[in-house]
Order: C-alpha cells, then sequence, then structure tokens
C-alpha cells in the first residue's frame, strides 16, 4: 500500500526482503500501488512467486502481465468489489490467477462483502478450459471460506480473521474446511 492508490501504508521493501530470506514459503505479493512496475524487479530479487496489480493502475494490462512473467513470476490481477469480471475477457489467456477483492482495498478488519460470490459464480465459466487460480482477499473467515472454495476459489488471503485470536487455532479452522 502506498498512500495514494489506498490511503493506508504498509512495510517497506526491506521488510519484505526480510520476510523472504526467512521462509521457503512462496511469496504472494498484492501490490495496492500506484506505479507497480516499479516493484517488479525488487521482487524478483526476492524470489516472489505470485505478483498482483490492480487493474485500475495502470493503462496497459497486457504490458504490465507480460512484465510480471519476463521475470519468472505469475501474473495476477486484482478487481474491486465494483469493477466487473468482464474487463478480463481480453487477459485470460495471459493471467495465471485473479485476485477477487471482497472489502474495499487498503484496511484490514473490514466485513466480507457477499457480491463476491456472484463474482466468483460469472469467472467459474470464464475459466474453465484455463489453468488460472482464484484468489480471494478481504474479510474471509472460517465461516464464509467453505463457500468460497465451493465456488471455484482456491487461495485465500485471511489476515484480520487469523490475528484476531488464538493464531494457531484460526489457521487449524481455515485448514479444516
Amino acid at each position: 500500500m502506498d498512500g495514494h492508490f489506498v490511503p493506508n501504508l504498509t512495510f517497506g521493501q526491506p521488510v519484505l526482503k526480510q520476510i523472504a530470506q526467512s521462509t521457503d514459503i512462496p511469496l504472494d505479493v498484492h501490490l495496492m500501488v500506484t506505479n507497480p512496475e516499479n516493484y517488479f524487479s525488487f521482487l524478483s530479487d526476492i524470489n516472489a512467486k505470485y505478483v498482483s496489480f490492480h487493474q485500475e493502475t495502470v493503462y496497459h494490462s497486457h504490458r504490465t502481465i507480460a512484465a510480471i512473467k519476463e521475470l519468472n513470476m505469475k501474473a495476477g490481477i486484482v478487481l474491486n468489489p465494483a469493477t466487473p469480471i468482464n474487463t478480463l475477457r481480453h487477459l485470460l489467456n495471459d493471467l495465471d490467477f485473479i485476485l477477487l477483492m471482497s472489502v474495499n482495498p487498503g484496511f484490514g478488519g473490514q466485513k466480507f462483502l457477499p457480491l463476491v460470490y456472484d463474482k466468483l459464480d460469472e469467472l467459474k465459466p470464464l475459466i474453465a478450459d484455463k489453468k488460472i487460480e482464484i484468489e480471494i482477499d478481504g474479510g474471509v473467515t472460517s465461516y464464509n471460506s467453505q463457500e468460497l472454495i465451493h465456488r471455484g476459489a482456491n487461495i485465500l488471503v485471511a489476515g484480520s480473521y487469523i490475528f484476531s485470536g488464538n493464531y494457531s487455532q484460526k489457521i487449524e479452522n481455515l485448514r479444516k474446511i
């Protein structure tokens, strides 16, 4: 988060570099920033695996996707809750994953917007013959995760849910799904 595309800030490159050096878990970096291409080289250097950007932040999505892939990272586009699925139609052959926001980006702890269920239902048939993963971010809990998976999501981001109590118990609740 850069304080421009969304009003909040998050930890910067030095912290992300330390995280990358401390784990073998693949890094999934969701860029909520203007000019996301300014971060690609750094993300490649720290071996990020997944990189997604908001469709609204670039003029040429195809170029941005290609720039990510040229650095051997998986490319994804993020759709805000009000951004229609049909805006992806001409990008589907180039994407590795799609991140659907189920809250408005920029702040943790927001309530899940059920409209994402309809977006999943609309997206699923469009990618049925493609190897595109679907990620959901925002308001994901043990209460809605099963329905999200049932409708086609296979990557769930559950930050506030996990950090709002006993971490290990919350993670275990999600793994049971």
